[in-house]
């Protein structure tokens, strides 16, 4: 079965915890974006954050790394009460070091590209990951339109996974809408992160258990 992940960039920052309650009952991950400034114009949470909200949730933590120098968060992110972090492959020139890092500080690991990188970058690392983060958006901002291209990469990852008979997650990034949530569950995706489609919703956590139904529905 799938799993769902509300991204809590979309949501209001000002009653931040009580967000989180809303939709944790239909959400099996809380997905927190971390940015820089630099590796993406925006700049957004960090450790302070994960531990502001870490009280108020049991679920997973994942920490989406869009920074330039993620293995500098790694213990700070640890420590503050993330469970698993997925840094940007173009962002190091060899990954590998670092996901022994965030591993041996305790946390799952995954890696995430964006559109224009080819999947086939990612192989030499799936048998040392949990997690793969195709993003289907430019990465930075919340509302943005899905880009349908990003089927036939998830589809791509997943047949790799599935021939070498490894078990990381596929998570689909950015547009998630609960029209194209089933296609994207159908290519192989077993993680959905939504944004807006949750938290800019009227119903929250209405969205979140639709949303929740359609994950649970599929995956691999």
């Amino acid at each position: 079965m799938g799993k769902l992940a509300a991204s809590i960039l979309a949501a209001d920052f000002a009653n931040l915890g009580a967000q989180v309650a809303l939709v944790e009952p239909h959400v099996d991950v809380f997905h927190i974006d971390v940015m820089d400034g630099h590796f993406v114009p925006p700049i957004t949470l960090g450790g302070v954050v994960v531990k502001s909200i870490r009280p108020h949730t049991t679920r997973t933590f994942h920490g989406h790394l869009m920074i330039e120098n993620p293995e500098a968060q790694f213990d700070d992110l640890a420590e503050a009460g993330l469970d698993v972090v997925s840094f940007h492959l173009e962002a190091v020139t060899d990954a590998g070091p670092l996901i022994r890092k965030a591993r041996g500080g305790g946390m799952g690991v995954g890696l995430t590209i964006n559109m224009e990188t080819p999947v086939e970058d990612l192989f030499p690392y799936l048998d040392e990951i949990d997690d793969v983060m195709l993003m289907s958006i430019r990465p930075g901002w919340s509302g943005q339109e899905l880009n349908p291209a990003v089927f036939d990469r998830v589809e791509a990852v997943r047949a790799e996974l599935d021939r070498r008979g490894l078990e990381a997650d596929v998570e689909v990034d950015g547009g998630i809408t609960l029209e194209n949530a089933r296609r994207a569950m159908d290519a192989g995706a077993s993680v959905l992160v939504a944004a807006s489609a949750i938290f800019w919703a009227s119903d929250p956590a209405g969205a979140a258990r639709e949303l929740a139904e359609i994950a649970g529905e599929g995956g691999p």
